[in-house]
């Protein structure tokens, strides 16, 4: 049996953090699906299918790796997809608490169900999406912190006032 990975995020935007956790990842797990989530507490700045064009910009060459998107729980999802293991990256203290209470309801909800956990590259432990946005958004330069083909929409979005 193959073993599946699932790395859920909302991914807006995707970030070289997140790239990074990817590039190692691949290297554990045969398959690795980049699950787009949609979360109805958020109001996300890019829709769920620019997000994933975006992803699938940056990874293509990344043979073992899927872009796909879920709603609901993240164990249903992994429950269809056949996957067992969930795979999160932790960039600070300020992580562990949620990913700690998160982890434990998943177990909970699905016993099978491990999370490993990735420590970010400390060049990308401060690098959040919601920064990378306010940045960018404010005219800052955040080249190094993202992937170009985000980058190139966040850049189109800012100039279009959004």
């Amino acid at each position: 049996m193959e073993k599946v990975a699932i790395y859920p995020g909302s991914y807006d935007p995707f970030t070289n953090g997140h790239l990074d956790i990817v590039r190692r990842a691949v290297h554990i797990f045969p398959k690795l699906i980049v699950a787009v989530a949609v979360n109805v507490r958020k109001l996300p700045t890019f829709t769920v299918d620019e997000r994933m064009e975006m992803i699938q910009e940056t990874l293509k060459g990344y043979e073992s790796v899927e872009v796909d998107s879920f709603s609901g729980l993240l164990v249903d999802y992994a429950q269809k997809r056949k996957a067992h293991v969930i795979v999160r990256g932790m960039r600070a203290m300020s992580d562990f608490e949620n990913e700690f209470q998160m982890t434990h309801m998943n177990r909970r909800l699905l016993r099978e169900l491990e999370t490993v956990f990735f420590m970010t590259n400390q060049e990308y432990f401060y690098v959040s999406s919601q920064i990378v946005k306010e940045v960018a958004f404010f005219g800052g330069d955040v080249g190094s912190l993202v992937p170009k083909s985000v980058l190139e929409r966040l850049t189109a979005r800012n100039n279009d006032g959004v």
